[in-house]
C-alpha cells in the first residue's frame, strides 16, 4: 500500500513538474516525510495523506486507487486502512475518486473516543455521512449536530469540520464526497 502511494506522489509531482521542496511548500508536508512516503519507506498517516492531497488539490483516493472495471463491488479492505487519531479511525476506500462524476466514497469506524478534525476542503466541495451504526457527533463551522445510526447529513466541506465518536461504542459510517468540477 504504502509503495503504491508514493508512486501516485511521484507520478503528479513529475505530471505537474514540481520538486519535493515545492510540493512541500503547497502541502505543508516536510520534504523528507515526502521522500520517505515516495521511497515507500512510510506509510502516511490520514491527517498527513490529507494536507498532500489538499495540497495538490487532488482527490485522497486518488492515491489509493487501482484500475478501473465495468462495475465494483467494494468491501473495507484492511490493506487498504488509513489510519487517524492513534488507529481510533480506521477509513477504508470503497469506491476511488470517480474523475467524470467528481466523486469518492469510504466507509469509516470511530472507535470510542475518538475524535477527527478535518480542516476545510476546496471550495464547493461537498458531503454526505450515513451512520450506519452508533451516533456520530459532527462539528461544522463551530456549530454541533449529532447523528444517529440510520440517519445521514449533508454539509457544505469548505468549512473546517471534525468528526466525534462521544459513545462507548464504536460508530460506523459511509462517507460520500463530492468535488466540485474544474471548469
Amino acid at each position: 500500500m504504502n509503495l503504491k502511494i508514493g508512486e501516485k506522489l511521484k507520478k503528479i509531482r513529475s505530471t505537474r513538474d514540481l520538486s519535493l521542496d515545492e510540493a512541500a511548500a503547497m502541502t505543508g508536508v516536510s520534504k523528507p516525510m515526502l521522500g520517505q512516503i515516495e521511497r515507500g519507506q512510510s506509510v502516511p498517516t490520514v491527517a498527513t495523506l490529507w494536507k498532500i492531497a489538499t495540497g495538490l488539490k487532488t482527490p485522497l483516493s486518488y492515491f489509493l486507487e487501482g484500475e478501473r472495471a465495468e462495475y465494483t463491488i467494494a468491501a473495507p479492505d484492511e490493506g487498504s486502512v488509513i489510519l487517524g487519531d492513534g488507529g481510533r479511525m480506521r477509513a477504508y476506500p470503497l469506491l476511488a475518486y470517480d474523475p467524470v462524476r467528481s466523486v469518492e466514497t469510504f466507509y469509516i469506524e470511530f472507535a470510542p473516543g475518538c475524535r477527527h478534525e478535518s480542516a476545510r476542503h476546496d471550495d464547493g466541495v461537498e458531503e454526505h455521512v450515513f451512520v450506519v451504526r452508533g451516533t456520530l457527533h459532527l462539528v461544522l463551522g463551530g456549530k454541533a449536530i449529532d447523528v444517529g445510526e440510520r440517519q445521514a447529513v449533508r454539509f457544505r466541506a469548505d468549512v473546517p469540520h471534525a468528526y466525534h465518536n462521544v459513545s462507548g461504542e464504536t460508530c460506523a459510517v459511509y462517507n460520500t464526497i463530492f468535488y466540485m468540477k474544474q471548469a
